[in-house]
């Protein structure tokens, strides 16, 4: 009875482990194949230093403002097929001093704009010092 249990049809259970273990083998595959489609971070960052930092103002403001530092460094990342066309003049720094008043903080914030398909990652100084001229 119990020598039945094991090697009564024992062609069938054989075949049927063996296609259990098929079966088990391409679900695991299916699963874990997104997995391995998802590329490891191919962006690599690039720096482009000495941008220059354009100033934005309202028409009426007729102050010769200035900051400093007048350059700063823009870290941008993105894929590779961007990253290999992007040049240094297709990334615009500018400070809006449009709503500047010179009681206020001195030091104002910039803003990057990149192309599409980039990512900003640092700006280094983020902030600049806007320079007053006295009035004569």
């Amino acid at each position: 009875m119990l020598r039945d249990i094991f090697f009564k049809d024992f062609g069938w259970k054989l075949f049927s482990l063996l296609l259990a273990a098929f079966i088990w083998y391409t679900v695991h595959k299916i699963i874990e194949e997104p997995q391995a489609a998802v590329p490891a971070n191919t962006f690599s960052p690039v720096t482009y230093g000495e941008l220059p930092v354009f100033i934005v103002a309202t028409a009426a403001d007729m102050h010769l403002f200035r900051v400093k530092p007048d350059k700063v460094s823009v870290t941008v990342s993105g894929p590779p097929e961007i990253m290999s066309v992007l040049q240094e003049n297709q990334i615009r720094v500018t400070v809006d001093l449009s709503k500047f008043d010179s009681s206020q903080d001195p030091d104002q914030p910039v803003y990057v704009s990149v192309p599409g398909g980039a990512t900003l990652v640092k700006v280094t100084p983020a902030t600049v010092e806007v320079v007053v001229p006295p009035k004569s």
